[in-house]
């Protein structure tokens, strides 16, 4: 058992896809903010969302004023011929006092290692490393201090990773959306629309996202394909390939994933256990409520730990998609 003062090193990293979003959680009390520029270098790249270049530096400034750090995501690999854009975005993002940087392509982190040697850089889990051998690789060659795990591992699986990459730290999720793909290598999106995370920074992009009225069904495409039929009655969300309900095997089922959020409250002793560093928080597209209530929430839920108190782990099940939840491959029961 890790002593009191292991629980103290914790870090709670909380989404910031607007300025407002950024105080929202700096103020609910995050230990760190993680945002992106308002261009392809970030795999949130959604309209209305994100920081320009003014906007980064005052947010930064805001967290640092309140002892928050904060940490620029450049999450999206670079396009062949085209990589001014994400260079760039280093360049701006080290200039306005990141505190680390979140990189998934290799050659944009041997760039910000060569060009900037003294910045903090993090691996972000769409790098997908799950090995000890791929953690130790950035490590050691470009000097990532800290590693973002995949969505894929069981909670044995990230004690012997984090046991085995020290002194690189781990990362891992705790709250939010999830995605079945290689983290958002998505091939669904890629084919339906032209556009995926990793590469243009959206998943079923509203642009290509349609409802139409059969009756007393609303029915839900993406890119030309039928993911959804809702019910006259029934909430509609908003339609992902990978969550929608596909007829296979004469059964009509969420075939891919269930449209549910990942809530890991319960597993923070053991993953604190594990020796993982940070807790983080998805949701860079959701509004200021539902950011100040899920930080409030996991804050609460930390607090309770290093002093010896229980957690209330209920009051996050109202704040998830579809008011349902999963630990997801944390546990794998599936398997």
């Amino acid at each position: 058992m890790k002593t009191p003062d292991a629980w103290k090193h914790v870090e709670l990293i909380c989404p910031a896809g607007t300025p407002a979003g950024l105080r929202t959680a700096v103020d609910a009390g995050a230990h760190a903010v993680y945002c992106g520029f308002r261009d392809e270098t970030n795999a949130r790249n959604f309209p209305g969302l994100n920081f320009d270049r003014a906007e980064m530096r005052a947010g930064i400034a805001y967290a640092h004023d309140r002892g928050v750090k904060a940490l620029v995501a450049l999450n999206t690999f670079m396009r062949a011929g085209e990589v001014d854009l994400w260079k760039r975005g280093v360049d701006d993002a080290v200039a306005a006092g990141a505190d680390a940087l979140i990189l998934a392509d290799v050659g944009l982190i041997a760039y910000a290692s060569r060009a900037h040697p003294k910045q903090r850089l993090h691996l972000s889990v769409q790098a997908a490393a799950a090995t000890a051998e791929a953690i130790a690789f950035y490590h050691e060659r470009f000097n990532v201090k800290r590693v973002v795990l995949p969505r894929v591992l069981t909670v044995d699986e990230i004690a012997k990773l984090t046991k085995t990459a020290r002194p690189c730290e781990t990362e891992v999720f705790v709250f939010g959306g999830l995605c079945v793909m290689a983290e958002g290598r998505c091939s669904l999106s890629s084919y339906a629309t032209g556009k995926s995370p990793n590469m243009t920074g959206v998943c079923s992009p509203p642009s290509h996202v349609d409802y139409r009225e059969d009756g007393d069904t609303l029915t839900a495409s993406v890119g030309g394909f039928t993911v959804e039929r809702f019910a006259k009655d029934e909430a509609a969300g908003y339609p992902t390939l990978c969550k929608g309900r596909f007829c296979s095997q004469g059964k009509t089922m969420h075939l891919f994933e269930d449209p549910v959020s990942l809530n890991a409250v319960e597993l923070l002793p053991k993953l604190i256990e594990c020796g993982v560093t940070a807790f983080k928080i998805e949701g860079r597209q959701r509004g200021r409520a539902y950011i100040a209530a899920v930080v409030k929430a996991f804050r609460r839920a930390l607090d309770s730990l290093e002093t010896g108190g229980a957690m209330d782990v209920e009051e996050l099940k109202r704040l998830t998609e579809g008011q349902s939840a999963t630990t997801g491959a944390y546990k794998k029961t599936w398997r």
